[in-house]
């Protein structure tokens, strides 16, 4: 019999890669999700037996409850990502990001696994020249920083969990997501030819979506080596400025052109270089490197156009 997985948020940009690939593995999926953009993220699921699909909030607490009792493994993807969006909106990110995995797992019995990805942004701004590890004291320094921190302590307090430290992701995706630093700069150079871009040396680390979902994947096969830790997840070959982003990116559109904007500031002050070697360690090793995800997102903008409200 195979082991059931709640999803939550699972119709997202992650959770559209990442319930197929558990679905192809064996796993039984609940699917938890709001599916308010109607957008058809999860419909090639729909053919397969082991696939439940669940409307509903992922604060909803006795919906929540039925679907936590009859699982094996509980995955809380749902959430609002980002830093402008939590400040834009602080309720729902405090009640989504925080208060909802804290609610879930009181909800959760010892046997019952948990595995949470929450974000690098944790580190806030590192200490030049070193590497973030996952000794490397938190220090977050926006409201979806602190939520996400909040909610991987009250994971990491269970015996039965473990979390991922996710740098920023990049990489076409049923849900697609244009506003993530590599597909939001690749989106500039195919469309527009340029970016300003504010305060270029700060650095970051960057993940593939499908490594991501690798990851998850990886866990659940290792979970009884790998429980009770947290995990930086990245490319170890990628801890780069956003100026050498563009550079990565221009290889590919020779006519890209970027400028470093002599005045303003990035809202997002975050500044930092990852260690992985921890997940490493356990034999994790990514698939897709940054030049793979740049060259994928430039032939997947030949089909999308982000142009909700444009006449062209």
């Amino acid at each position: 019999m195979s082991e059931h997985v709640l999803v939550t948020g699972a119709a997202g940009y992650l959770g559209s890669i990442l319930v197929p690939e558990l679905l192809a593995n064996g796993y039984s999926v609940t699917a938890l999700d709001t599916y308010a953009r109607n957008d058809g993220a999860l419909a090639a699921c729909a053919a397969h037996p082991k696939f439940e699909p669940v409307r509903g909030d992922t604060r909803d607490k006795d919906l929540v409850k039925g679907l936590v009792a009859r699982s094996d493994i509980v995955i809380p993807l749902a959430a609002l990502v980002g830093a402008p969006l939590c400040k834009q909106d602080p309720l729902n990110a405090q009640t989504i990001n925080q208060d909802a995995i804290v609610d879930i797992i009181a909800m959760m019995s010892k046997q019952q696994r948990i595995v949470y990805p929450t974000t690098n942004s944790g580190y806030g701004i590192g200490t030049q020249g070193e590497h973030c590890t996952e000794e490397t004291p938190l220090n977050p320094i926006s409201l979806y920083g602190v939520t996400k921190v909040e909610a991987e302590k009250a994971v990491l307090a269970r015996e039965n969990g473990l979390t991922f430290r996710l740098a920023t992701v990049f990489g076409m995706a049923p849900r697609m997501r244009v506003d993530l630093l590599v597909n939001d700069f690749t989106y500039r150079a195919v469309m527009d030819r340029a970016v300003v871009i504010f305060e270029g040396h700060f650095k970051r680390n960057y993940i593939h979506i499908r490594d991501v979902a690798k990851a998850f994947l990886h866990s659940l096969r290792n979970f009884e080596t790998m429980r009770g830790n947290a995990y930086n997840v990245g490319l170890s070959d990628a801890n780069l400025s956003k100026i050498e982003l563009c550079q990565t990116i221009q290889k590919y559109v020779p006519e890209f052109v970027y400028l470093e904007a002599p005045i303003g500031e990035d809202p997002d002050k975050r500044d930092y270089i990852v260690s992985n070697e921890k997940i490493e360690r356990t034999g994790f090793r990514p698939d897709h490197s940054l030049d793979d995800g740049i060259q994928e997102l430039i032939r997947g903008y030949r089909m999308i156009r982000n142009v909700k409200f444009s006449n062209v």
